[in-house]
Order: structure tokens, then sequence, then C-alpha cells
């Protein structure tokens, strides 16, 4: 999986679990930063989250999940 798949993999759960737009959640979540697998052996990616509180929580708890299905990524 790459960095854009993730990204929208969490853009259509947002949608799906909390509602709202495709956008919104886009500009919230931010872009997937990827890391070095060297130095980050276990979850070598991150996100950033902007947005309200509620938008920030929805994100973060999302994140735990979706950290245990996909923990490393392919640049891109």
């Amino acid at each position: 999986m790459t960095a854009s798949d993730l990204e929208q993999l969490l853009i259509a759960r947002l949608v799906r679990q909390r509602g709202g737009t495709s956008q919104a959640w886009q500009r919230a979540l931010g872009k997937v930063i990827v890391r070095d697998r060297e130095t980050h052996a276990h979850c070598n990616w991150d996100v950033r989250p902007s947005g309200t509180d509620a938008q920030r929580a929805a994100i973060e708890d999302l994140l735990d999940d979706v950290r245990l299905e996909h923990s490393i990524l392919a640049a891109g």
C-alpha cells in the first residue's frame, strides 16, 4: 500500500463512520508522511491532523486501528 492509497482509505472510512465530505476530511487529515523503514521498523508512517477538536479526535481514533492493519507503507 502506498501513502496515497492509505490517505484515500482513511478519508473513505472517516466519511463512512463520521459523515461529512471527503474534501473536509482531506483538509483535516493532511498528507500521510512516510518515514524510513530503517529507523521506523514497526510503523513507517504518520499524519499531522488539523481541523476541529472533533475531527482530530475522530482521526486519532481511526489511526489506532489502521496502524494495526497497515503498519508499513511504500512511498507514493
